[in-house]
């Protein structure tokens, strides 16, 4: 990221919420560093949050673009107990990791650590989720800080982080299991057949080398 793009990123109140139609507020910061993406397309940030990036970038200042939403008031997910069914579809939306719970037990919402990007709610096959206005009247910028911003940056971020490493001690879990079965094919399998298992034995093997592969050499 250059340091356009981390000042445009440090403006916005990095909700996660995905609004702006990019993945997440770093994500819409770069856009709008490399001209991609227009100053108004954050509803969480609001006419003030415009007027943040437009300083920045010295574009003229222009209307929230309602085609991504409209500037409200700060709200927090609220999981109905009686309806939720433990599917953990919220758990797995939540950028910033305010939902917990395990499968098939109830759901609840960590309040200090949502940032009211309602991504939960789609997502929820019972609809038993709903969002609570914690700031009264005020909106945008006017009712979101500074230190909250942080915040859901921070969560994001080690939320991402998390994630990757489950996914990488998944994958040498999965790996650990196919080289176990790959030792002694003969003996994990109905096959006979020795050039059926040779096959079985190339497919694994190749296999192994493309998990090899994508670990040396991760995406991006």
């Amino acid at each position: 990221m250059n340091d356009l793009a981390r000042r445009i990123d440090a403006a916005l109140p990095q909700t996660q919420c995905k609004r702006c139609s990019y993945p997440d507020c770093a994500s819409y910061a770069q856009a709008i560093a490399a001209g991609e993406a227009g100053i108004n397309q954050c509803p969480p940030g609001g006419a003030e949050g415009i007027e943040r990036l437009a300083a920045i970038t010295g574009q003229p200042v222009q209307p929230l673009d309602t085609h991504f939403g409209i500037e409200g008031p700060v709200t927090v997910a609220v999981i109905d107990e009686d309806w939720c069914i433990g599917c953990t579809l919220c758990i797995g939306a939540c950028p910033t990791d305010a939902i917990v719970g395990i499968a098939k037990r109830m759901h609840t919402v960590v309040e200090p650590y949502c940032t009211g990007c309602e991504l939960c709610l789609p997502v929820c096959p019972v609809d038993c989720i709903s969002l609570d206005i914690v700031s009264g009247e005020r909106t945008g910028w006017q009712a979101w800080t500074p230190a909250q911003a942080q915040q859901g940056r921070e969560r994001y971020t080690e939320r991402q982080a998390r994630l990757v490493r489950e996914q990488k001690a998944n994958e040498e879990r999965m790996e650990a299991k196919a080289r176990a079965k790959l030792a002694d094919l003969a003996a994990h399998s109905k096959i006979t057949d020795e050039a059926v298992l040779d096959k079985k034995r190339a497919v694994i093997e190749a296999a192994l080398a493309r998990s090899r592969a994508r670990r040396e050499h991760p995406a991006g």
